[in-house]
């Protein structure tokens, strides 16, 4: 194999594997996705697509896709989870569409990912096997060799490099020599859906605005709700310390365990608690912040295989989504792959620290009691809309053609 041709080769079809393989389609680079998971379902709940990534969505042919199912969120609105009084305000919708240049968007997962594996699906140039275990990764001569378990056996798949797109608990980052890295950081997320016409939602009236992102803080929980399905449901999801759960990525919970870490929320909130179906409960784990990224010549690390982080920023899918697109438009420009994995390396080590470093800051802000709370609502009150979201032009704006072109004037 020529050094820099043939396929890359992308472990997993989540969010930062598929969008790999449309961000390196757009650079003329053939893929194949192996994916362990023998079909596609519906998983999670909602997300968050804050405009880093929707720009980014949108050059690569997904962002008309998802609006079908999209909201547009007119603010995210921060409020006391005892007295529902607001805090603050950040505009979104079309003020934040015209400071960032792109949408702000919350979405159900499967949405996304349908409308990823749809885009996938017509391109020539990316094949996507399900049901396929990648069991093996070794060097070659200019590129690495998979080994990859099927239902129908096995199968030997020489590429310019792998990409490990495959989650917090990365296979792939297992068979590079780094098992273990993941850990459980003492908090549960627990997500469920609700419909927004329940009276439950309705109760709740300008406390919870169907068409805004909200944020309810108190010291031992936060909850955000904002909507999807076109506006049809409520995404719910509560943030609370607990005990670890099982490996899986979600567990059915009982809503009584969380209405007990409520004790101190509005009645109504409690009762909207109550009133969702099926919650479900995710361990949030995180990777350790020193695990490299880059093996060799023949594998390197996206998203949660990289950096899981807890959601306090509500960046986890943003960053996968940078990351997939920086690492393929250097991928475009150089076919030295030891050159490619060091420049991808050097560039997104700084901007993931940062944003993992606001999520702690806002966990720490958002659970605050006594003093400390009464400290952040003062600051949120004299911050203002407009400073608010001025806060967020680092986050929001980054671009890498624009961080590209900063660096090299």
């Amino acid at each position: 194999m020529a050094r820099g041709a043939g396929p890359v080769a992308i472990a997993g079809a989540g969010i930062a594997g598929l969008t790999a393989a449309l961000a390196f389609s757009a650079g003329k680079i053939p893929s194949r996705i192996f994916e362990r998971a023998p079909r596609f379902e519906e998983v999670g709940a909602g997300i968050q697509l804050s405009p880093n990534a929707t720009r980014i969505l949108r050059r690569l042919g997904a962002l008309d896709r998802l609006l079908a199912h999209a909201v547009k969120p007119k603010s995210i609105d921060i409020r006391d989870a005892g007295t529902l009084k607001r805090l603050a305000r950040v505009p979104l919708g079309e003020a934040g569409e015209r400071r960032w240049g792109a949408p702000y968007l919350v979405i159900h997962r499967s949405d996304l990912q349908d409308a990823l594996v749809q885009l996938v699906a017509e391109r020539t140039d990316i094949e996507l096997t399900a049901d396929a275990r990648v069991t093996g990764i070794d060097p070659i001569t200019d590129g690495a060799r998979l080994s990859v378990t099927r239902a129908g056996g096995a199968e030997d798949f020489p590429c310019r490099f792998a990409v490990g797109a495959d989650g917090v608990w990365s296979t792939l980052r297992d068979l590079a020599g780094r098992p273990g890295t993941s850990r459980y950081t003492g908090y549960l997320a627990w997500r469920a859906t609700i419909d927004a016409d329940a009276s439950a939602v309705k109760i709740l009236g300008e406390a919870m605005p169907s068409d805004r992102v909200t944020t309810f803080l108190s010291p031992r929980f936060h909850l955000v709700a904002y909507p999807v399905r076109g506006g049809r449901e409520i995404n719910l999801v509560a943030v609370t310390r607990g005990a670890g759960l099982s490996r899986e990525w979600s567990n059915l919970a009982d809503p009584s365990l969380l209405n007990s870490t409520l004790k101190r929320a509005a009645p109504r909130l409690r009762e909207l608690v109550g009133a969702a179906p099926s919650w479900r409960a995710w361990p949030i784990h995180a990777v350790a912040s020193d695990c490299p990224w880059t093996f060799e010549s023949r594998l390197v690390l996206i998203g949660d295989a990289a950096h899981a982080m807890s959601p306090y920023a509500a960046q986890g899918a943003a960053m996968a989504i940078e990351d997939a697109d920086v690492l393929a438009q250097m991928a475009a420009e150089s076919a030295d792959t030891a050159e490619v994995f060091a420049r991808y390396e050097a560039a997104r080590r700084e901007r993931v620290r940062r944003v993992a470093a606001r999520g702690a800051f806002n966990r720490f802000a958002w659970h605050a009691a006594g003093p400390f709370a009464l400290g952040r609502n003062l600051v949120l009150s004299l911050r203002g809309p407009e400073r608010l979201a001025g806060d967020l032009d680092w986050l929001y704006g980054w671009s890498f053609e624009a961080r590209s072109a900063r660096s090299s004037g």
